[in-house]
């Protein structure tokens, strides 16, 4: 029996629910489908992280802007993780990470995977036109547009949210990785929860997407767009703590998420360490290898960077550095 609930209509109360009580008319996993002018239909992904409400807010705001009209084209919403939203977490305890669990995951067996597997085949029967993952960081970060491929659509999609392009194949088993099999697919990273310039350029975001009739078949033109590529994910070693307090095993300075998509030189310090905490922090390739010799080493108590390279989503919430990652090192990729 499937976890998933399918609407052909938008739900009694969505438009008026907050990321807190919107369990209560979408209790968990959900499409909604949603009939416009053209198909098929764009898929808007929100609250896959429950303390990320951008998604939900762009989207109310951009269905009470059709109230009484049609939409330019076909909109899909799949709904995440609502009970999260409910308590404002990433996800609760005993959940695996929604946005790890999509078909290409390290992380399959669950329930929860499966339930995903099965929104994918019955959003591939239907077909899509594109697909937009909307997220926010805690840490200081840009607006930025993630994509996997770098196939012309995919970098056209992006080019629509702004200039600033990540291209990633690592973590596997994303909402945008998964949706890239069946239409060109796009991570958007709005800013901080209760940004309203995020929520706005969402939403314009998903209405520009909207009334498009066809992708473009050139790329954008040159100096468009500036794409960085995501080659290691720094994870603080199991066991370990981060946190800003000297007692922890990875101390993080107050301003430490001011380096995110800065290009630091080798030998930049990212954080200090523990006198006890022997190499506390993993680098692992997007192949899935650890390659924390090199990017990262010690030098005393600092932990620097052995070479070049762009942080992004550095942050100083210790709950998101253990449930994910303590950041990205990125490099910039010429076409």
């Amino acid at each position: 029996m499937s976890d998933i609930r399918e609407y052909f209509e938008l739900p009694d109360g969505f438009l008026e629910a907050t990321p807190e009580t919107l369990h209560q008319c979408v209790p968990g996993p959900a499409l909604i489908h949603l009939a416009g002018q053209r198909e098929p239909a764009v898929a808007v992904v929100l609250l896959l992280h429950g303390n990320e409400p951008v998604g939900l807010h762009a989207v109310q705001t951009l269905l009470r802007h059709y109230t009484g009209r049609p939409l330019p084209r076909a909109l899909t919403l799949v709904v995440g993780n609502p009970q999260a939203a409910a308590l404002n977490q990433r996800h609760l305890d005993d959940q695996p990470d929604f946005n790890r669990i999509w078909p290409g995951t390290e992380q399959g067996g669950s329930r929860e995977a499966e339930t995903f597997a099965e929104l994918c085949r019955r959003l591939e029967a239907r077909g899509l036109f594109a697909a937009i993952d909307l997220h926010n960081n805690t840490g200081r970060n840009p607006h930025y547009a993630c994509i996997n491929r770098l196939d012309t659509p995919f970098l056209n999609l992006a080019a629509l949210f702004g200039r600033t392009v990540v291209y990633f194949t690592r973590p596997r088993g994303v909402a945008s990785m998964a949706l890239a099999r069946i239409a060109p697919a796009v991570t958007l990273e709005c800013g901080h929860p209760g940004d309203a310039a995020g929520v706005d350029h969402a939403r314009e975001m998903i209405d520009a997407v909207l009334h498009l009739d066809h992708f473009a078949t050139e790329p954008p033109r040159s100096g468009a767009i500036e794409i960085f590529h995501t080659v290691a994910q720094v994870r603080v070693r199991p066991g370990l703590q981060a946190g800003l307090d000297a007692h922890n095993d990875v101390r993080l300075e107050p301003d430490l998420d001011s380096l995110n998509f800065q290009l630091l030189a080798a030998g930049s310090r990212l954080v200090r360490a523990h006198a006890d905490a022997e190499d506390p922090l993993l680098a692992i390739a997007e192949d899935g290898s650890e390659v924390t010799g090199e990017y990262l080493e010690r030098v005393g108590q600092e932990i620097r960077l052995r070479r070049p390279a762009m942080p992004s989503m550095l942050t100083l919430d210790s709950r998101v550095i253990a449930q994910d990652c303590l950041c990205y090192l990125m490099e910039p990729l010429t076409l």
